[in-house]
């Protein structure tokens, strides 16, 4: 009751939060609830001498840590401090002291005041002055006057009191001192959750005291000791930071089939599986040595990790070993079981019993939901929005990671869009009077599984158009954007699973042709005209009640596919920030620009005050590709580069046979941004110039971009073509050399109002398209600033 409670007024206290820009642009993030500052300005003035003072509780090696990471971002020596000050330079105030370790319902508020006394940082428990710190530490800045802390006033706590980080040690074995980088990043970006994935198809990385077997024969001597899992478990809590274990169950089992195949569906035999994606193997429900296995291993799993949840997966069931099974078929009939996804719930309802038994609550996948599990579950949602607005409906809890999954390369600003709430269509969808709409039926192949199809729907009326789209099996979204580049082409946007859907289509009759673009890359599509408007899913739309009370956060996923530990932070950081603010703070903090100035802040500060090494590791993948130091030319072709988003990188991996453990993550695209930074700002630049012809200063911009990346070509060339793991891009090293020609021209013609003909517009277009194609896993992300300003020729 009392966590409901807090819950509630928590989620309450959101209708009430209000944003105010930045003032002074505070390097930030997550933005603070409420933020305020002198209009005269003023900054408190730190020298190497200061104090800090911590009361109230005792933060067990915080306040080294604290003076540590100030040392840090100074380069101050690290001082003692002066315990007789009675004016220390930094106050903590914690109002009561609490259990150490951090429950769902700890308070994390705190309220910040720097002015010319010095910091002083109050909050209830320790959790609120952790949380604090945290932008304390953010605001310290070096200046030509000094190290000082800019004057302000802060009132702050969590919009969503589960704001989390799934790290999988189990497909890529992570070594202790990479996870506990990894925490101090999460607790860093103010989140509260560690969600360690430890057990799957491809290893299990749980050192059991009572089956060794499992270690022993299906982690290939990767796993993790129970002193091990004790120290992390310690070291997060030191941090203010929840462990969350997942082990897998019934299936994501090949590594206990290979140890205990006599706990399988199937008799076997099995062997280590090294390739991704769903394999078959899944425990017997109809064995009770399987119910005992549980059992005894969560007993030792809950003694390791005090956390209050559990994580059982249960996604991703293959129930062909249920089917195949003559015994498990008798089993279902004789207890009136009609399907395999009822015998997965009266499965599950076994193990609830089993981890509260254990004291524990159970927290799973979209799968494991089932109207028969008691409400003390908790839903962890990949299905998106929708599957978790059904949830919050039938009174359960959950949480979000749909369109959080950082494993996937994918803009910051799609991740910063993705709310957590289900959102309504408002009627948009439905027709006025006076109104036209045309719906078109499209197909996009994909590179693994069945092709994508659905329609969407296009409305006219005399405020100009707007349009919805239906995914097949999925809930009507409202599209926005939407554009007419010729009489015939269009394009739109819309925020999907995927990531960013942008179709470029051409209309003509009644045939659609075509791509859509899914993040960076193009997908070919066709289609055809409908003769009538589909009726399309309504959105789950729970109650504000039900919002309030049932969904509680989010995570963000970190999948160990294309992710190992000489990778992970560049895949991890910064990115994660961008989910913490959108779990931390209002729901009105939606300036995107805003947030890619202070994302850039908060890198930086990352990687000085917190360790995070997503520079270092670039780098070092830089240098052993271009097998030199110098790696200052393979940098610059790297900042018009991006990863192939969605999936894509593991669909070409699979298309080629190598979509397994044995796929070396050597490439440059394992260590390039998700998305090139120098390539978003010259888009600001060339919607500027487009804007207005005459803007000078953005024309010179572009012109000292574009002049930069044709001047390296011919210094990146030769570090491409002497490691073969770089040739691949020898033919993106001409077309940046050739683009980069091509807008420069487009730039001078535009300040001229020079125009160009058919003939000369169809070339660029197609010398543009050959460029936009999937080089290496890698697109060249400067066709789109490229292709903007082409089209502004009419």
């Amino acid at each position: 009751m009392l966590l409901q409670r807090t819950l509630l007024a928590c989620c309450l206290s959101m209708t009430f939060s209000t944003f105010a820009a930045p003032a002074g642009d505070l390097p930030l993030m997550p933005w603070p609830q409420s933020v305020e500052q002198p209009s005269t300005g003023g900054a408190y003035a730190l020298t190497p001498q200061f104090t800090l003072h911590i009361t109230g509780d005792h933060l067990e090696g915080t306040e080294a840590r604290w003076r540590a990471r100030i040392a840090r971002q100074t380069g101050w020596p690290l001082l003692p401090d002066s315990a007789s000050s009675d004016h220390p330079s930094i106050q903590v105030q914690i109002a009561q002291a609490v259990d150490p370790l951090p429950q769902p319902d700890s308070d994390e508020s705190y309220h910040l005041v720097v002015n010319s006394a010095g910091v002083l940082l109050k909050a209830n428990t320790r959790f609120g002055a952790m949380r604090g710190m945290e932008t304390v530490l953010q605001l310290i800045e070096n200046t030509e006057s000094g190290t000082q802390i800019p004057y302000v006033t802060i009132d702050d706590k969590p919009r969503f009191p589960w704001r989390g980080v799934l790290i999988d040690s189990a497909r890529h074995f992570l070594p202790i001192e990479t996870v506990k980088r990894q925490i101090d990043g999460i607790a860093a970006a103010r989140m509260n959750v560690f969600h360690w994935h430890l057990t799957d198809d491809q290893g299990w990385r749980f050192a059991s005291s009572h089956y060794p077997q499992l270690q022993e024969k299906a982690s290939d001597g990767l796993y993790y000791t129970q002193q091990q899992m004790r120290d992390v478990v310690r070291y997060a809590t030191q941090r203010g930071v929840r462990v969350v274990p997942e082990i897998d169950l019934p299936g994501h089992a090949s590594a206990i089939a290979v140890a205990m195949p006599e706990l399988m569906s199937a008799p076997g035999p099995y062997q280590m599986e090294r390739g991704w994606g769903v394999f078959k193997p899944l425990l017997d429900p109809s064995n009770e040595a399987v119910f005992r296995f549980i059992d005894t291993l969560m007993g030792e799993v809950t003694a390791i990790f005090p956390d209050p949840y559990v994580h059982i997966g249960g996604d991703e069931v293959d129930p062909t070993q249920w089917d195949d099974s003559t015994r498990i078929q008798q089993f279902m009939r004789d207890r009136g079981l009609k399907d395999t996804h009822a015998l997965q719930a009266w499965f599950n309802q076994r193990v609830e019993k089993i981890l509260e038994a254990h004291q524990r609550r159970m927290i799973g996948w979209d799968e494991v939901y089932h109207p028969d599990l008691p409400k003390s579950i908790l839903i962890q949602s990949w299905q998106g929005q929708d599957a978790l607005g059904t949830v919050a409906q039938n009174d359960f809890r959950g949480i979000l990671s749909t369109g959080f999954y950082l494993d996937q390369p994918q803009t910051a600003a799609y991740h910063y869009r993705n709310e957590p709430w289900p959102q309504g269509l408002n009627g948009a969808d439905q027709l006025q009077s006076g109104e036209q709409a045309q719906s078109w039926q499209f197909t996009m192949p994909r590179l693994k599984g069945s092709a994508l199809k659905g329609s969407f729907t296009l409305i006219e009326s005399k405020n100009g158009w707007r349009g919805f789209i239906d995914f097949s099996g999925k809930a009507r979204r409202m599209v926005s954007d939407i554009r007419w580049l010729s009489p015939t082409q269009l394009t739109f946007s819309v925020d999907t699973w995927m990531g960013p859907f942008q179709p470029m289509v051409t209309l003509t009759q009644d045939k659609l042709t075509g791509y859509m673009l899914v993040g960076n890359v193009r997908y070919p599509a066709e289609g055809s005209k409908l003769t009538q408007v589909p009726k399309g899913i309504a959105p789950s739309l729970p109650t504000p009640e039900q919002v309030q009370n049932n969904l509680i956060g989010g995570e963000a996923a970190l999948w160990a596919e294309n992710v190992n530990s000489r990778v992970i932070d560049t895949r991890l950081w910064p990115r994660a920030f961008v989910v913490a603010e959108r779990l931390w703070s209002a729901k009105d903090v939606t300036d995107s620009d805003n947030m890619y100035r202070r994302l850039s802040a908060v890198e930086r500060w990352g990687t000085i005050s917190v360790g995070l090494q997503q520079h270092q590791q670039a780098e070092v993948q830089m240098m052993r590709l271009a097998n030199s130091s110098d790696i200052t030319p393979l940098r610059v072709l790297a900042e018009v580069l991006e990863p192939a988003q969605y999936y894509t990188r593991q669909h070409l991996k699979f298309q080629a046979g190598h979509y397994d453990y044995f796929e070396p993550l050597n490439r440059l695209a394992d260590v390039l941004p998700a998305e090139s930074n120098a390539v978003r700002l010259l888009d600001k630049q060339v919607d500027r110039l487009i804007a207005n012809r005459t803007d000078h200063a953005a024309a010179h911009a572009i012109r000292q971009q574009l002049q930069r990346w044709q001047n390296n070509s011919d210094a990146v060339m030769p570090l491409v073509l002497g490691n073969y793991q770089l040739k691949p891009l020898q033919q993106q090293v001409q077309q940046v050399a050739q683009l980069s020609r091509m807008g420069l021209d487009l730039v001078n013609a535009l300040e001229r109002n020079q125009a160009y003909g058919a003939g000369e517009v169809a070339q660029m277009h197609a010398q543009l398209d050959a460029a936009a194609q999937v080089q290496d896993e890698t697109v060249l992300a400067l066709v789109r600033p490229l292709e903007k300003l082409l089209r502004s020729f009419k």
